[in-house]
Order: C-alpha cells, then structure tokens, then sequence
C-alpha cells in the first residue's frame, strides 16, 4: 500500500545488492519499500529484509505479477537472463523497471548524464557499476576533446561481486563498452573486469585512459572535477584519485567507498549502481507526483 503518497517499489532479487537497495529505499523520503521478491526462502537476504520490516517471498517475479496492489516501481537485481524473461512479463504493467543487470535490454541510463530521459513507465537500464563511474567522466572529457580510443579497466573486491554478476562477466564488459560509445562517441573502445582475490579487499576503482588530439591538462581537470561533483551528489564516496595530461592521453581514476547501509566500505561497485538506480527512481517519483499536482489544480 502507498504511504503518504509515496508510489510502491519493489526488489527482485536478494542478494547484496538487493538488500542494500531495499536499505536505501527505507532511508528515501520518496519511495516506499513493500517487497523483497527472491527464489529461495533460505537466502539470508530475504531474512535481512525481514529484519528490515518489508514483506518478503520466495516466488520472484511471480509476487510481483501476483500482487494485490500493483507496484508503481520494480527494480531488478537478479541477472541479466533472468531480466530478459522479467522485462517481457513486467513489461505490460505500466510500471518504471530499473534493471541493475547489464542486459542491456532497456533505455541505458546515467543520472548524472541522461537522468532526465527517465520514461513515464518501460524498462531502463543502470548499464554496469563500471559504467556508472566512468560513463560521467569520459562524457564530460568528450564533449570538449576529440577522443580516438577509450579504455576502462574496472577493479572490484571478490567479496563484492555476487553469483549474479560472475554468471554476467560477458554481458557487463560488452554493455560497459555499449554505453561508453553510446555517450562518448568514440568508437574504440575497450573494457577489462577484474575481480581481486586481495586481503584485505581491494577498494573499488575505475581507470580510465583516454587518446586524442588537444588534450589539455587545464581543461580536462576541469571536466572531470565538475562531472565528479555531480555524481557525489548521490553516491557520496565517489571521489578521483588521479587525473594527468601529457602526450595526447589522458589517465583518470576514480575510487567508490560505500557509505553506510549494509555494504561493506570496499563495495563501492554496488553501492554506486545503487545510489544510481535510487537517483533515478526518485526523480520519477518526483515528476509523478508533480504531474499528478497539475492535473488535480
């Protein structure tokens, strides 16, 4: 049920991510958690969920279609198979499905970049924790450099990749690749995934190296600074830890710590996608509302 207004979420999936979502749609003044949805009454997310007074079940996909209520709002963080078979049975309720998969099946989204392009209703796509941390510096270089060749190289603890993404390991370097071309341009483009076994956990990191013509040291700093600020607008613990300039390339890196909720600090791959996601959400939940104002005046 919709409280005070609010339109009502719900999360496939309950994993690490899934979990830390529903943490954060508590914690948000615009949305209102009603279920966690896993396949497995064992998995101990769904007991988390429990523990955070959400309503839970192992019937997946199939308590979302089933509900008494419709949801306004589903976020999907199963695997980017399973989301295939979701967004075609989702798809022909008018609700908002955020996908965290790397699909690609959806409209590709990035707050900071294209979050205005949010659709009434359909399937949007969160493109990958690696996507969401480079796609806004890379965009804001290339809208002032003309850039021939782009690498992203994403460093991400094992202990913060789930079962989900190893399944994905493919389909998150092919759609980090999709989306950089789609919001830079640039055609040359590659994307490496590593998952560190290191002890302690690594932090999560992005590295990006960037060649082209009239790279300037002043300018691109610029770019990134301000693209940066942008992003920890909603993922606080996003912050660049080396940008340099010299001989037509670029290197920039970025760092991710998670800030609280129930990720651990090194998991900043998926806190990021997260905050992303919930950015997103909000910002459909706001315009709804807005909307549903004007037509009530």
């Amino acid at each position: 049920m919709k409280r005070q207004g609010r339109p009502t979420v719900a999360v496939l999936g309950a994993g690490l991510i899934g979990v830390d979502l529903a943490a954060k749609i508590m914690r948000s003044d615009l949305l209102d958690c009603g279920l966690v949805a896993g396949r497995d009454q064992r998995t101990p997310g769904l007991r988390q969920a429990a523990d955070l007074g959400i309503a839970t079940s192992a019937d997946g996909v199939r308590s979302v279609l089933e509900a008494e209520t419709p949801f306004d709002i589903v976020f999907d963080a199963t695997n980017a198979m399973a989301h295939a078979e979701h967004a075609e049975l989702l798809g022909r309720s008018r609700i908002l499905l955020v996908d965290l998969t790397p699909s690609r099946v959806g409209r590709m989204i990035v707050p900071s970049v294209n979050g205005t392009d949010v659709p009434e209703h359909g399937d949007v796509n969160m493109v990958s924790c690696g996507g969401q941390a480079a796609v806004p510096i890379l965009h804001a270089i290339t809208r002032l450099h003309r850039v021939d060749h782009v690498e992203v190289v994403t460093t991400a603890a094992g202990l913060s990749v789930g079962r989900s993404t190893r399944l994905n390991l493919d389909e998150y370097v092919d759609t980090t690749q999709e989306a950089v071309r789609t919001f830079t341009g640039v055609k040359g483009v590659k994307a490496i995934l590593n998952v560190s076994p290191a002890r302690p956990p690594a932090t999560f990191r992005v590295a990006m190296t960037l060649i082209g013509d009239g790279l300037d040291a002043g300018s691109v700093r610029d770019a990134v600074d301000e693209a940066a600020a942008d992003v920890q607008a909603f993922a606080a613990g996003f912050a660049v830890s080396a940008c340099v300039v010299a001989d037509g390339r670029a290197f920039v890196a970025v760092e991710v710590n998670s800030r609280g909720d129930r990720l651990p600090a090194y998991a900043g791959n998926l806190d990021i996608i997260n905050s992303a996601a919930i950015k997103v959400a909000e910002r459909h939940a706001a315009q709804a509302f807005t909307l549903a104002e004007e037509k009530t005046a």
